[in-house]
């Protein structure tokens, strides 16, 4: 009972992931990226185990199609489970396993893929990919939390949402972003608080590891930022 839009932005290469469910730590089980390869979000009766098997056929130069087909093959649960892939080309691919409930399915395109099973209805998926188109001019992040906000108010998933995550890579070994809410009644709006909250030092974090001197403080850095603009 999950639904998701996972993406690359074509015009910097970065990949990310933003998904919800009812269960709690979708966060911890189901989105993977790897900058520079790729993305695997496995969903459904998930497997944590595909997401890296994933990665690391993409790292092997794999397509996206490629992945999905040797993940299916290596896993006799595969019916069961709801997956996706994106290559670092932005080929993308999805499958959605003939035991899963409702209306399951995705939307795919590429650099982007929409899915979710046991959804209210189709319109979960579509005004996702709506809402990603409409929001072009967005940073990648603000753009698929303006998705994801989209497919819960298209209805979400049957049974609501209790957790939520955004994941994304740039192209240092660690993330741009890794948000979590783990339990909570409204958790889409709740991951849009905390990271409109934290945005302004999204660029700050992921620089001062190469440059603490230069970038120093929080604080002294957004006060330089705000006067420079």
């Amino acid at each position: 009972m999950t639904f998701q839009i996972a993406a690359r932005c074509e015009k910097t290469g970065r990949f990310g992931v933003a998904i919800t469910t009812r269960p709690m730590a979708v966060g911890s089980r189901c989105p993977f990226i790897e900058p520079n390869v790729g993305l695997t979000v496995t969903m459904a009766r998930t497997d944590p185990r595909l997401g890296p098997l994933g990665i690391n056929l993409l790292k092997l130069g794999y397509s996206a199609q490629r992945v999905i087909d040797e993940i299916a093959a290596s896993d006799p649960h595969i019916e069961m489970r709801q997956i996706c892939v994106i290559d670092r080309d932005g080929n993308a691919v999805a499958r959605t396993g003939a035991r899963n409930t409702h209306y399951s399915g995705a939307l795919v395109r590429k650099n982007l893929v929409a899915m979710g099973n046991n959804l209210f209805s189709e319109r979960t998926v579509g005004s996702m990919g709506e809402a990603w188109d409409a929001n072009e001019n967005l940073e990648l992040e603000d753009r698929l939390l303006a998705a994801l906000g989209a497919g819960r108010d298209a209805g979400g998933q049957n049974g609501g949402q209790h957790s939520a995550a955004l994941l994304s890579y740039g192209w240092q070994s660690f993330p741009y972003c890794d948000l979590r809410v783990d339990q909570h009644a409204e958790p889409v709006g709740e991951l849009r608080r905390v990271y409109d909250a934290i945005r302004p030092l999204l660029p700050f974090y992921y620089g001062r590891p190469m440059d603490p001197d230069g970038y120093g403080r929080e604080d002294d850095w957004l006060a330089r930022k705000g006067a420079a603009k």
